[in-house]
């Protein structure tokens, strides 16, 4: 398997008044086309700030950011744009669903957001076509029109996650995408991540849960922001 996203030297400080905040210190991690990779660390250790920083939600203070050799550091405006919202999928802990908007409009948002108002005409039966499969593989068929208030968080949370594949990205990163669920419907979620990479979805995912981490086909620890060992297993 081929590298897709690689961190050099990454570093990234936050100034606190007088004082200087170090979330990361110097992290090189690599991502393989395919791979299911997870970030473990404990609450503060900088994985959330690695994971936003690799799907160029943030830049880093000092080191280097690659997608297939294309420098995440030098991209601006619509390049960028287009990046975070055709290569990356995006899954957070708290769904950050428009309640707004039901289901299937949360899902195709993206998608709408991408192309604009001439562009979405153009697309607007296929993506929808592609919304409402995701959400039948989802088990969210009967759900396409409930506000987001309306649902479990459980079904919340695989909105979300239709919501982050319906531009088909290369790259699917999970911010703890579990931890404001209960075990049992924690792992139902799991299982569709597993699934999806099955099907040759690339996955970084980060974590604080040993048991989570088992699951993955790589493991990266990290500890006050510098990585302390990678494993093919915790």
């Amino acid at each position: 398997m081929s590298v897709i996203l690689k961190a050099s030297g990454v570093q990234k400080s936050y100034r606190m008044g007088k004082a200087t905040l170090h979330v990361l210190r110097g992290v090189d991690i690599s991502v393989k086309e395919g791979e299911f990779l997870v970030i473990i660390g404990a609450s503060g250790s900088g994985k959330s700030t690695l994971l936003h920083i690799l799907g160029a939600l943030d830049r880093p203070t000092e080191g280097l950011v690659e997608y297939e050799g294309i420098s995440l550091n030098a991209l601006r405006g619509r390049k960028l744009d287009q990046f975070r919202n055709k290569t990356v999928g995006f899954v957070f802990q708290f769904y950050h669903l428009l309640n707004e908007l039901n289901v299937l409009e949360n899902v195709i948002a993206p998608a709408m957001a991408g192309v604009g108002t001439l562009g979405w005409l153009a697309v607007r039966k296929r993506t929808i076509n592609r919304a409402e499969q995701l959400l039948e593989q989802f088990g969210l068929k009967d759900r396409l029109r409930h506000k987001p208030y309306e649902l479990s968080g459980g079904e919340r949370q695989r909105t979300a996650l239709a919501r982050a594949l319906i531009n088909q990205p290369r790259l699917l990163l999970a911010d703890e995408p579990t931890g404001n669920l209960d075990s049992r419907t924690g792992s139902g979620i799991l299982e569709s991540i597993e699934s999806l990479h099955r099907a040759g979805q690339t996955i970084v995912m980060v974590t604080h849960d040993e048991r989570i981490a088992a699951r993955a086909g790589r493991v990266i620890r990290l500890s006050d922001g510098v990585v302390q060992n990678v494993n093919s297993s915790v």
